[in-house]
């Protein structure tokens, strides 16, 4: 079970995480070019991928829930596993909150063939986050400090 789980955890972190981190990356492209169906697109897919992202939060907790070695895989009270919660909440939360809105509303001005300029910098900066905070995420994962 173990290892289902982690092929489980694995799988989904590339195939929703990756995604994910992609488009909120270059979703300051379609407001640049002032591309409305690229924004809406954009806007979509990070919404879509923000949450599914959940499932690999819960595919890792299952994993957590695991005995290799008679031992558990992991504990709750790890530093490395809050933090990584915490850290793929504040990136979803920003996606969310942030960003999808954001890309929603450029949608809006440029079919009204309103100005973008301003939105451009907040998309941008927050896809950037976005990013660093998933690569702190995978170190994380990788190294396990403190286990």
């Amino acid at each position: 079970m173990f290892k289902l789980l982690l092929a489980a955890h694995l799988v989904l972190a590339v195939f929703a995480v990756g995604p994910l981190v992609h488009a909120a990356t270059t979703a300051g492209r379609g407001i640049r070019t002032g591309d409305g169906a690229a924004t809406a697109s954009a806007s979509r897919v990070l919404r879509i991928y923000s949450y599914v992202s959940v499932l690999v939060v819960v595919a890792g907790m299952g994993l957590m829930s695991q005995k290799e070695d008679g031992e558990r895989v992991a504990e709750f009270s790890e530093a490395w596993i809050w933090v990584s919660l915490l850290l793929w909440l504040a990136a979803v939360g920003l996606v969310l909150a942030v960003i999808v809105p954001t890309l929603d509303r450029a949608t809006k001005q440029i079919s009204a063939q309103e100005s973008v300029v301003t939105l451009t910098g907040r998309v941008a900066a927050c896809g950037g986050v976005v990013g660093l905070l998933f690569l702190v995420i995978v170190v994380l994962m990788v190294y396990k400090p403190g286990a």
